[in-house]
């Protein structure tokens, strides 16, 4: 196989993205097989734009009809889990859109039976993974840069979305069609790029608000405490209101400090001693010299890496490298079992808020389940009026 056929499965926003740079050859490898979707407006849309395109408004005739080689699924987050599985089934690749599903139970699912098909292709669309900043922020973690991880930082509050927003549709922000709030739709990038990069913690704590400023029943504030088990902490820090919105993510490591502004640039401050020799080996008289004037400058050293961002770039690198795992077995940067780990995180911050204690990763997932499902009754009883 030479040129991979990819099925489109819902052809909304997401879908529609991923159609144009393919039908515009910006994907290499890769054409588009055939589009699915159940709203009408949608086939008279695709006849027009695209032609010679079959459409189909049932995903199982599309997996069955030979036109396909692969399939994206941009549907509803509880969808992914069993298109996957459904496309697997039929010899088909399936690279999954984020999150791999609401919670860990349905995700364990679909890893599972994917890794009972380890000729297919099985990936999930982090395209965050393909940005050249957070490649090298990985980099210099992995490599020691910094030393042990002491503590981790991140403030990602450029979600601002505002009420109409959550009114374009009855299935946005409600936990019976989209399964939570920010932390499932806006968030899971960097969820996943926190556990990629420095790790999963151990445990959570969390203070989340639901329908805090806005008119929904999901959550739209976060803050959680992290506890990565070896003594080392972070917060993270999300919400959907702030239109003056923050994303700076802090490391400190016991021999320096990285820190990454608006996803744009990463400053590196690398300690020319480790601390803990600084402290243990520095006269009093060292220190008062640097509170006295002598300053900081002496003892570490500043790199400053500035990145630029092309609009696309990075969801076209998911495709390419999906296409070239397939075509060639080119490693896959983010690997569909990958995807149950930002949602595990989701679930247990979730789940320590609803049960207003610290919780343990991996979560009960029958708790969990459980507990979610309480959401939805109670949503089902007293939905949100707009």
């Amino acid at each position: 196989m030479k040129t991979v056929r990819l099925g489109i499965i819902g052809i909304g926003a997401q879908g529609g993205t991923y159609a144009g740079f393919i039908s515009e050859g910006k994907v290499k490898n890769m054409v588009i097989g055939a589009i699915c979707d159940i709203d009408p407006e949608k086939k008279a849309m695709c006849a027009e734009k695209y032609p010679d395109v079959p459409f189909y408004d049932n995903y199982i005739d599309m997996l069955e009809s030979g036109d396909v080689d692969a399939v994206v699924t941009t549907v509803p987050h509880y969808l992914h889990p069993e298109i996957g599985i459904a496309a697997l089934q039929r010899d088909i690749h399936a690279l999954v859109e984020k999150p791999a599903g609401v919670y860990t139970k349905q995700v364990k699912e679909l890893n599972e039976f994917a890794a009972s098909k380890p000729e297919l292709t099985f990936g999930i669309f982090f395209n965050q993974r393909t940005n050249p900043l957070y490649q090298k922020l990985k980099e210099l973690i992995d490599n020691g840069e910094i030393g042990n991880i002491r503590r981790t930082n991140w403030m990602i509050t450029t979600w601002w979305r505002p009420q109409g927003y959550y009114e374009q549709s009855a299935w946005r922000a409600t936990w019976g069609g989209e399964g939570g709030g920010v932390l499932v739709n806006q968030a899971p990038h960097q969820l996943d790029l926190l556990q990629w990069i420095c790790g999963m913690p151990k445990k959570v704590y969390s203070n989340v608000k639901y329908g805090f400023q806005r008119n929904i029943v999901v959550e739209d504030e976060v803050t959680t405490l992290l506890d990565y088990g070896n003594g080392a902490t972070g917060v993270f820090i999300t919400c959907t209101h702030d239109i003056l919105g923050t994303d700076r993510f802090e490391i400190l490591g016991d021999k320096g400090k990285i820190v990454v502004d608006d996803s744009k640039k990463i400053t590196i401050k690398r300690l020319n001693t480790p601390e803990s020799e600084m402290s243990a080996n520095m006269s009093w008289a060292d220190v008062m010299a640097i509170f006295t004037g002598k300053g900081l400058s002496d003892i570490y050293t500043e790199e400053v890496l500035e990145f630029e961002s092309v609009w696309g770039a990075q969801h076209i690198s998911v495709l390419e490298n999906f296409a070239a795992n397939i075509v060639e077995g080119t490693p896959l940067i983010a690997p569909g079992s990958d995807g149950i780990h930002g949602v595990a995180l989701a679930n247990a911050i979730h789940l320590s808020s609803w049960l207003g204690k610290e919780v343990e990763l991996p979560v009960d997932e029958d708790l969990y389940f459980a507990e979610l499902n309480k959401k939805i009754e109670e949503e089902k009883k007293s939905p949100v009026k707009q």
